[in-house]
């Protein structure tokens, strides 16, 4: 599958590299195909596979430190993925995730996104939001190393939403990369991976 040539500047290293990597412009670049508003986009690739090991990243927190995985110590994840927290539908699947949490014991609910952390942080304190982490994608490559960041549309460099469980021992248990970006992820199927 070529590489979509609307690829903005951010992204032209990736894709010279894809290109030089595979000159005729075939290659195995896995890449989910989606939809924003009624038009299509992709992402950089797919998710990470049940049953794996949870890749390991890196995001900011509220205190501007970097942490990844370990942030867990041994409960179960919950990463709530998504572009802008500025966006309707992202505001509301942290604050959805804000209250199912509170009824999850010995899980953490770990909201990623582009938004700066001080953006991520104020708004969790503006809504009172206290039962979920936030981590901020700004100076990492976990949008790349999850396959989540847009290559194309009007949103392209932010990551795509998406919904990965993992258990205590950092097994993803589900995996949900929501088609329709404008529409929330299944809760349920997310609350079903952690029965």
């Amino acid at each position: 599958m070529p590489f979509p040539a609307t690829v903005t500047p951010r992204f032209q290293g990736l894709r010279q590299t894809v290109s030089q990597t595979f000159p005729s412009g075939e290659h195995n670049w896995a890449m989910a195909t989606l939809e924003h508003r009624g038009k299509t986009v992709h992402s950089i690739g797919e998710l990470p596979q049940v049953g794996l090991q949870l890749p390991t990243f890196s995001l900011v927190g509220a205190d501007l430190v970097d942490f990844g995985p370990e942030i867990a110590a041994g409960r179960r994840l919950v990463l709530n993925i998504f572009p802008s927290v500025d966006t309707s539908v992202c505001a509301t699947s942290v604050r959805r995730f804000n209250e199912l949490a509170s009824g999850l014991p010995d899980t953490l609910v770990l909201c990623v996104s582009a938004d700066l952390p001080m953006a991520a942080s104020r708004f969790c304190a503006a809504e009172g939001l206290a039962n979920v982490v936030t981590g901020s994608t700004f100076r990492s490559t976990f949008g790349a190393d999850y396959g989540l960041t847009l290559v194309d549309g009007p949103m392209r460099g932010l990551l795509s939403r998406a919904v990965i469980v993992a258990d205590a021992e950092g097994t993803i248990r589900h995996t949900e990369q929501v088609a329709n970006i404008s529409t929330e992820p299944n809760y349920d199927a997310a609350l079903a991976a952690l029965a």
